[in-house]
Protein backbone atom coordinates (compact mmCIF):
# COMPACT_ATOMS: atom_id res chain seq x y z
CA UNK A 1 0.00 0.00 0.00
CA UNK A 2 2.91 2.37 0.78
CA UNK A 3 4.15 2.52 -3.08
CA UNK A 4 0.54 3.79 -3.76
CA UNK A 5 -1.40 6.81 -3.88
CA UNK A 6 -3.35 7.69 -0.23
CA UNK A 7 -6.53 7.52 -0.30
CA UNK A 8 -9.56 5.37 1.34
CA UNK A 9 -10.88 3.61 -1.61
CA UNK A 10 -9.73 0.27 -1.42
CA UNK A 11 -11.18 -1.17 -5.00
CA UNK A 12 -9.17 1.86 -6.90
CA UNK A 13 -6.00 0.62 -4.97
CA UNK A 14 -6.74 -2.89 -5.73
CA UNK A 15 -7.64 -2.30 -9.29
CA UNK A 16 -4.39 -0.07 -9.68
CA UNK A 17 -2.16 -2.57 -8.09
CA UNK A 18 -4.06 -5.23 -10.64
CA UNK A 19 -2.90 -2.91 -13.74
CA UNK A 20 0.58 -3.03 -12.45
CA UNK A 21 0.73 -6.83 -12.45
CA UNK A 22 0.57 -7.53 -8.75
CA UNK A 23 -0.91 -10.29 -6.55
CA UNK A 24 -1.77 -8.65 -3.37
CA UNK A 25 -1.40 -5.17 -1.67
CA UNK A 26 -0.43 -5.70 2.58
CA UNK A 27 -2.61 -2.89 4.57
CA UNK A 28 -0.90 -0.50 6.23
CA UNK A 29 -1.71 0.11 9.55
CA UNK A 30 0.91 2.80 10.93
CA UNK A 31 1.20 5.18 13.88
CA UNK A 32 -0.67 8.25 12.21
CA UNK A 33 -4.32 8.71 13.75
CA UNK A 34 -5.94 7.93 9.94
CA UNK A 35 -4.44 4.96 9.23
CA UNK A 36 -5.42 3.82 12.94
CA UNK A 37 -8.82 4.93 12.78
CA UNK A 38 -9.35 1.76 10.15
CA UNK A 39 -9.04 -0.69 13.27
CA UNK A 40 -12.64 1.09 14.64
CA UNK A 41 -14.37 0.70 10.62
CA UNK A 42 -17.55 -0.39 10.72
CA UNK A 43 -19.10 -3.11 9.43
CA UNK A 44 -20.09 -2.20 6.27
CA UNK A 45 -16.22 -0.30 5.44
CA UNK A 46 -14.80 -3.71 6.09
CA UNK A 47 -17.68 -5.23 3.63
CA UNK A 48 -16.47 -2.73 1.53
CA UNK A 49 -13.16 -4.57 1.85
CA UNK A 50 -14.04 -7.91 1.08
CA UNK A 51 -16.03 -6.97 -1.50
CA UNK A 52 -12.84 -4.94 -3.47
CA UNK A 53 -10.88 -8.17 -2.90
CA UNK A 54 -13.59 -10.46 -4.27
CA UNK A 55 -14.12 -7.93 -7.45
CA UNK A 56 -10.75 -7.30 -8.21
CA UNK A 57 -9.40 -11.06 -7.63
CA UNK A 58 -6.39 -9.20 -5.87
CA UNK A 59 -5.40 -9.87 -2.19
CA UNK A 60 -5.09 -8.30 0.95
CA UNK A 61 -3.37 -11.61 3.05
CA UNK A 62 -1.14 -8.99 5.19
CA UNK A 63 -1.19 -6.48 7.43
CA UNK A 64 1.92 -4.09 8.45
CA UNK A 65 1.38 -2.83 12.50
CA UNK A 66 3.53 -0.26 12.85
CA UNK A 67 1.43 1.25 15.02
CA UNK A 68 3.50 0.18 17.85
CA UNK A 69 6.12 3.12 17.37
CA UNK A 70 3.86 5.07 19.01
CA UNK A 71 2.50 2.82 21.63
CA UNK A 72 4.95 0.21 22.44
CA UNK A 73 4.62 -3.02 24.52
CA UNK A 74 7.57 -2.17 25.85
CA UNK A 75 6.86 1.04 27.12
CA UNK A 76 7.13 1.60 30.87
CA UNK A 77 3.52 4.11 30.89
CA UNK A 78 1.08 1.50 31.85
CA UNK A 79 -1.25 3.77 30.09
CA UNK A 80 0.27 3.51 26.44
CA UNK A 81 1.16 0.12 27.08
CA UNK A 82 -2.11 -0.64 27.68
CA UNK A 83 -3.34 1.35 24.57
CA UNK A 84 -0.90 -0.93 22.37
CA UNK A 85 -2.29 -4.08 23.64
CA UNK A 86 -5.68 -2.76 22.23
CA UNK A 87 -4.31 -1.70 19.22
CA UNK A 88 -3.41 -5.56 18.88
CA UNK A 89 -6.51 -6.69 19.82
CA UNK A 90 -8.29 -4.81 17.02
CA UNK A 91 -6.14 -5.41 14.78
CA UNK A 92 -6.32 -9.04 14.77
CA UNK A 93 -9.76 -8.82 15.22
CA UNK A 94 -9.99 -6.57 12.03
CA UNK A 95 -7.87 -9.05 9.94
CA UNK A 96 -10.27 -12.00 11.15
CA UNK A 97 -13.14 -9.87 9.25
CA UNK A 98 -11.74 -8.97 5.89
CA UNK A 99 -9.55 -12.18 5.52
CA UNK A 100 -5.82 -11.16 6.57
CA UNK A 101 -3.79 -14.18 7.50
CA UNK A 102 -0.13 -12.07 8.94
CA UNK A 103 0.40 -9.12 10.71
CA UNK A 104 3.45 -7.74 10.66
CA UNK A 105 4.84 -6.64 13.71
CA UNK A 106 7.35 -4.52 14.22
CA UNK A 107 10.31 -5.32 16.53
CA UNK A 108 10.78 -2.58 18.75
CA UNK A 109 10.62 -2.67 23.04
CA UNK A 110 10.18 1.08 22.96
CA UNK A 111 10.92 3.68 19.71
CA UNK A 112 10.87 7.23 20.99
CA UNK A 113 11.90 6.38 24.35
CA UNK A 114 15.23 5.07 26.20
CA UNK A 115 15.42 1.00 25.94
CA UNK A 116 16.44 -1.27 29.36
CA UNK A 117 16.13 -4.17 31.00
CA UNK A 118 12.39 -3.32 32.01
CA UNK A 119 11.19 -2.45 28.42
CA UNK A 120 12.36 -5.34 26.79
CA UNK A 121 11.02 -7.30 29.75
CA UNK A 122 7.51 -5.95 29.52
CA UNK A 123 8.01 -6.32 25.14
CA UNK A 124 8.27 -10.21 25.58
CA UNK A 125 5.52 -10.37 27.94
CA UNK A 126 3.64 -8.60 25.41
CA UNK A 127 4.09 -10.30 23.03
CA UNK A 128 3.27 -13.14 24.72
CA UNK A 129 -0.13 -11.91 25.24
CA UNK A 130 -0.33 -11.22 21.72
CA UNK A 131 0.18 -14.52 20.66
CA UNK A 132 -2.33 -15.72 22.87
CA UNK A 133 -5.05 -13.67 21.03
CA UNK A 134 -3.43 -14.75 17.63
CA UNK A 135 -3.84 -18.21 18.50
CA UNK A 136 -7.56 -18.07 19.17
CA UNK A 137 -8.19 -16.06 16.20
CA UNK A 138 -6.34 -18.01 14.15
CA UNK A 139 -3.85 -14.76 13.19
CA UNK A 140 -0.25 -15.18 12.22
CA UNK A 141 2.35 -12.68 13.82
CA UNK A 142 4.86 -12.09 12.31
CA UNK A 143 8.01 -10.36 13.28
CA UNK A 144 9.98 -7.97 10.83
CA UNK A 145 14.03 -7.97 10.64
CA UNK A 146 14.14 -3.75 11.86
CA UNK A 147 16.59 -1.19 11.25
CA UNK A 148 16.62 -1.42 15.41
CA UNK A 149 19.40 -3.75 17.03
CA UNK A 150 16.78 -5.32 19.78
CA UNK A 151 15.74 -7.59 16.60
CA UNK A 152 18.26 -6.99 13.95
CA UNK A 153 18.64 -10.56 12.77
CA UNK A 154 16.76 -13.22 11.72
CA UNK A 155 18.74 -15.11 14.88
CA UNK A 156 17.74 -12.73 17.24
CA UNK A 157 13.97 -13.09 16.08
CA UNK A 158 14.09 -16.53 16.62
CA UNK A 159 15.31 -16.36 20.22
CA UNK A 160 11.78 -14.60 20.66
CA UNK A 161 10.14 -17.76 18.24
CA UNK A 162 11.74 -20.04 20.45
CA UNK A 163 10.81 -18.22 23.56
CA UNK A 164 6.71 -17.98 22.62
CA UNK A 165 7.04 -21.16 21.25
CA UNK A 166 3.69 -20.86 19.28
CA UNK A 167 2.72 -21.70 15.95
CA UNK A 168 1.23 -18.09 15.57
CA UNK A 169 4.48 -16.52 15.74
CA UNK A 170 6.78 -16.72 12.90
CA UNK A 171 9.15 -14.26 11.03
CA UNK A 172 9.12 -11.80 8.24
CA UNK A 173 12.30 -10.59 7.25
CA UNK A 174 13.23 -7.52 5.29
CA UNK A 175 16.34 -8.78 3.51
CA UNK A 176 17.48 -4.68 3.41
CA UNK A 177 17.71 -4.24 6.85
CA UNK A 178 19.15 -7.57 7.18
CA UNK A 179 21.79 -6.89 4.81
CA UNK A 180 22.37 -3.32 6.22
CA UNK A 181 23.67 -4.72 9.82
CA UNK A 182 26.72 -6.90 9.92
CA UNK A 183 24.81 -10.38 9.32
CA UNK A 184 25.89 -13.32 7.71
CA UNK A 185 22.72 -13.33 5.33
CA UNK A 186 22.85 -16.03 3.21
CA UNK A 187 23.42 -17.68 6.99
CA UNK A 188 20.75 -16.02 8.40
CA UNK A 189 18.19 -16.72 5.79
CA UNK A 190 19.08 -20.30 6.36
CA UNK A 191 18.08 -20.17 9.87
CA UNK A 192 14.65 -18.97 9.24
CA UNK A 193 13.91 -22.17 7.25
CA UNK A 194 10.45 -23.38 8.40
CA UNK A 195 9.63 -19.77 10.53
CA UNK A 196 9.64 -17.20 7.23
CA UNK A 197 6.22 -16.30 6.26
CA UNK A 198 6.76 -12.95 4.12
CA UNK A 199 9.76 -11.55 2.96
CA UNK A 200 10.30 -7.95 2.05
CA UNK A 201 12.50 -6.75 -0.55
CA UNK A 202 14.51 -3.61 -0.28
CA UNK A 203 17.81 -2.25 -0.93
CA UNK A 204 19.79 -0.45 1.86
CA UNK A 205 23.81 1.06 2.99
CA UNK A 206 25.17 0.65 6.46
CA UNK A 207 23.00 2.81 8.56
CA UNK A 208 20.52 3.89 5.54
CA UNK A 209 17.10 1.66 5.98
CA UNK A 210 15.03 4.25 3.38
CA UNK A 211 14.99 5.34 0.43
CA UNK A 212 17.84 3.56 -1.50
CA UNK A 213 16.98 2.67 -5.06
CA UNK A 214 17.03 -0.56 -6.03
CA UNK A 215 20.49 -1.45 -7.34
CA UNK A 216 22.78 1.70 -5.43
CA UNK A 217 22.97 -0.29 -2.11
CA UNK A 218 24.53 -3.58 -0.49
CA UNK A 219 21.71 -5.99 -0.79
CA UNK A 220 23.01 -9.18 -3.10
CA UNK A 221 19.22 -9.87 -4.38
CA UNK A 222 19.72 -13.02 -6.50
CA UNK A 223 22.06 -14.90 -3.62
CA UNK A 224 19.45 -13.66 -1.54
CA UNK A 225 16.57 -15.22 -3.56
CA UNK A 226 18.94 -18.14 -4.45
CA UNK A 227 19.20 -19.27 -1.00
CA UNK A 228 15.00 -18.41 -0.49
CA UNK A 229 14.34 -20.90 -3.11
CA UNK A 230 17.13 -23.62 -2.35
CA UNK A 231 15.32 -23.58 1.43
CA UNK A 232 11.92 -24.15 -0.41
CA UNK A 233 10.78 -20.47 0.49
CA UNK A 234 7.35 -20.30 -1.33
CA UNK A 235 5.92 -17.27 0.06
CA UNK A 236 5.38 -14.18 -1.14
CA UNK A 237 7.53 -10.80 -1.65
CA UNK A 238 6.71 -7.61 -1.01
CA UNK A 239 8.03 -4.34 -2.34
Amino acid sequence: EKALPAGECWLERLQLAKQLGFDFVEMSVDETDERLSRLDWSRDQRLALVSAIAETGVRVPSMCLSAHRRFPLGSEDDAVRAQGLEIMRKAIRFAQDVGIRVIQLAGYDVYYQEANDETRRRFRDGLKESVEMASRAQVTLAMEIMDYPLMNSISKALGYAHYLNNPWFQLYPDIGNLSAWDNDVQMELQAGIGHIVAVHVKDTRPGVFKNVPFGTGVVDFERCFQTLKQTGYCGPYLI
